[in-house]
Parts: structure tokens; C-alpha cells; sequence
């Protein structure tokens, strides 16, 4: 039996290297598909790929927020100008600057300007760089892990609420179908009353079992009946497996609907009527829950 799981949950880690200190916040909500938004410090875009990537190996839906805070300690936070490339890129502005409506170059503006200032971290050299990006990449693989745990436990708590919903569907489906196969003879003497109101010799018996076999093909309701009691093992099965299968209950779901609509349209009494109504009701139950599922 798979594991069910939901689209909702929170995780945190915390890691170190060097004089490098950083916690990785990672949660996650409902969404149609997998959809990963990253706030990384500057100049830790590199990460961005690596980060999606490690997303998706945990995920199938749902929408994430992968949130990286990192800091130096300040004895170790080196700062340093480049300014060949500051001088570079005040060179390639000047045709622009010598015009009287710009506004002449700051400091401040040049120094934000990407490239122009460098931490410690930026000067270490590509092995200690390489290292730091693993470390932080396996912290935050331990993070996704904890959240997949936490949707885990939502799922966990989610199946016997989706499983109420389908021993329901599956009650008033047998309802429904013990309810059409009692009324037979009610359509044979509705249709005989019917008549004699408007005739007074009535019909022949031949052509009142005509009229009511054709009255019974009309509203038979064995087929939607035997679909809804499919879609049951179906939506059991789908349960059982586990994650992901959202998007086939969902699917299952609007199948559901539609033959209930039509065991609806197609009741001529107020009792298959009251039942086609309730279980349209719990497929809307069931409906919204599975829109939690992973």
C-alpha cells in the first residue's frame, strides 16, 4: 500500500561551514501542478538549477516556496571593490551620461551594481566554493525531506475522510439501484392511472406493457448504476496506491458527478430523486478533499 499524501506543510534546517551559517524554510501549498519559487541570497543564483531540480525529485504537485537565509560571521566578511569593472562599466555608460537630462553616477549606485562589490565568500577559491554549494544543497535535500514528511502526515489524515466519502458514494449507489429496480411495477400502474384519467376504456393490456417497457428503457438507470459502482473500486484503488494520484481522484471525481447528474435528470420519483441528490452532494465532499492530495 502506497503512502498518501497531502499538499500542505512546513520544514526547516540549519546548517554551517567555514564561517558560513545558513537555514533553509521550505513550505508548501495546494497547486495544480509542481511549481518551485526560490528566494536566495545575493550571489547564490548559481543554485537556482540544482534547487529545482532536488524540488521535483521530491514533488509531484504543489506549490513551493524554498527559502534560503544565509550569513558570515562578521570578523570573516571580507568586502572588496573591483574596480577594473567598476571603471568598465562607468566607460560603457558615458555616452549616456554626457547627456544634461541623466542624472551623473553615485557611489552608492555603482557599488550595487552587479560584479562591483565582493564578500569574502566570492574571493574563496572554486574548491571552497564547490564544497559550500554541496553543503547547502544537502541541507536542503534534509529540508524537503522534512516537508515530505509533514505532507505525509496530512495525507495520513486525509484517507479515512476520503474513504468515509466513497463508502457513502458506495451506500447510495446501492440505493439507488434497489430504489429503480422496485419501481418497474410503479411505471406499469402509473401509466395504466394515466390513462384511465384520459380514457375511459382505458389501454389494452399489450399496449400498456408496450408503453411501460418503453417508459422503463427511458428512465433505466442500470448503466450510470453499474459506472458509479466502477468509479467505487477505482477510487479504492487510486487510495491504496498512494501519492501521487490527485489528479486521476480529480478526474474520477467529475465522472462521478456526471452520473449522478444523470441519475438525477433521469428520476421520475421523488425517492431516486432525494438519493441522486445526496450523492451528488458527497461527491462534492469528495471532491474538495481530493484537492489536498498530492
Amino acid at each position: 500500500m502506497g503512502v498518501l499524501s497531502g499538499m500542505t506543510g512546513f520544514a526547516r534546517t540549519d546548517g554551517s561551514q567555514g564561517s558560513a551559517r545558513w537555514s533553509w524554510e521550505v513550505r508548501s501549498v495546494n497547486g495544480k501542478g509542481l511549481e518551485a519559487r526560490l528566494r536566495l541570497p545575493p550571489g547564490f543564483d548559481r543554485l537556482d538549477i540544482k534547487s529545482r531540480e532536488l524540488a521535483k525529485n521530491h514533488f509531484a504537485r504543489g506549490n513551493l516556496q524554498l527559502s534560503l537565509n544565509l550569513r558570515q560571521e562578521a570578523s570573516e566578511r571580507a568586502l572588496s571593490v573591483d574596480i577594473a569593472h567598476a571603471h568598465a562599466l562607468l566607460d560603457a555608460a558615458r555616452p549616456i551620461g554626457d547627456r544634461d537630462d541623466v542624472v551623473p553616477a553615485r557611489l552608492d549606485g555603482v557599488l550595487r551594481l552587479e560584479g562591483v562589490l565582493k564578500t569574502g565568500v566570492e574571493e574563496e577559491d572554486a574548491d571552497a566554493l564547490v564544497a559550500l554549494d554541496k553543503a547547502i544543497l544537502e541541507s536542503l535535500g534534509e529540508a524537503l525531506a522534512g516537508l515530505k514528511s509533514a505532507r505525509a502526515e496530512e495525507g495520513a489524515a486525509l484517507l479515512p475522510v476520503l474513504n468515509a466519502h466513497i463508502d457513502d458514494i458506495e451506500q447510495l449507489t446501492g440505493q439507488a439501484a434497489a430504489c429503480a429496480s422496485a419501481r418497474s411495477k410503479g411505471i406499469k400502474d402509473r401509466i395504466a392511472a394515466k390513462f384511465a384519467e384520459l380514457l375511459p376504456e382505458g389501454l389494452d393490456e399489450e399496449r400498456l406493457a408496450q408503453e411501460a417497457a418503453a417508459m422503463s428503457i427511458k428512465m433505466d438507470v442500470r448503466e450510470e448504476i453499474d459506472r458509479l459502482e466502477a468509479h467505487v473500486i477505482a477510487a479504492r484503488e487510486l487510495l491504496q496506491a498512494g501519492s501521487p494520484v490527485g489528479r486521476k481522484l480529480d478526474f474520477l471525481s467529475q465522472e462521478f458527478n456526471r452520473e449522478a447528474n444523470t441519475l438525477c435528470s433521469k428520476a421520475a420519483d421523488s425517492s431516486l430523486t432525494a438519493i441522486g441528490l445526496a450523492l451528488k452532494n458527497t461527491i462534492d465532499q469528495f471532491r474538495e478533499q481530493i484537492q489536498n492530495v498530492e
